[in-house]
């Protein structure tokens, strides 16, 4: 029988929470290891590229969060199969992940240096990609990115939605996000209310 272990850090979102979906999704029984930052940083050396997601196939260590998004999700049946539906759910994964990068470079920063970054950020990328995802959201039908149905692209933007809106992130407006592409907060209530996503967050209660 094989035996998976994701480990990634101990909250409900980022690169590891559409991964966590997937599997309980797919029914697939899995070692959730949560980490503390303090704990990743005592052991970030034993990670292939320095960073999690990691999961972990009958011992065998996987990274790349798309990578093994998209390996569980068609394993979960939240992957396109078709070619060119596939290449919709790959282009918002990367796109997210995009996004991500940009926001990364800001961790680390104060005072006045971070307001700056951050609103250099609001005013150009964060504006940028924002309005790309809501076109590809509308290309999808308004519901979906891909297949007119659930997959992991959903998902994965769901966690960056919940994030930008959620007012944890310093000088980032919580209404950014709804001011430059609404439908994608339409598209948090819609993936949030799931039954997938529901049961997830059930068994977590």
């Amino acid at each position: 029988m094989t035996s998976y272990k994701l480990t990634y850090f101990d909250f409900s979102g980022g690169r590891g929470e559409p991964i966590r979906i997937a599997l309980h999704a797919a029914g697939i029984g899995f070692e959730d290891i949560r980490l503390s930052f303090p704990e990743f940083s005592g052991m970030r050396q034993e990670t292939r590229f320095n960073a999690l997601p990691v999961l972990e196939i009958n011992g065998g260590q996987v990274t790349q969060s798309n990578a093994i998004s998209r390996y569980i999700g068609k394993m979960a049946g939240l992957y396109p199969q078709d070619d060119l539906q596939a290449l919709y759910c790959d282009e918002t994964l990367d796109a997210v992940e995009d996004i991500s990068h940009h926001i990364g470079q800001t961790f680390g920063l104060q005072g006045d240096e971070l307001r700056a970054a951050r609103e250099k950020l609001v005013d150009g990328w964060l504006t940028i990609f924002l309005k790309g995802l809501g076109a590809l959201l509308e290309r999808g039908g308004g519901k979906y990115f891909a297949s007119n149905r659930l997959t992991i692209a959903d998902l994965k933007v769901l966690m960056q939605t919940r994030w930008l809106r959620s007012g944890s992130l310093d000088y980032v407006p919580s209404d950014l996000v709804g001011g430059i592409a609404p439908n994608l907060v339409a598209h948090q209530a819609h993936i949030e209310a799931d039954p997938r996503v529901i049961a997830y967050y059930a068994s977590r209660a």
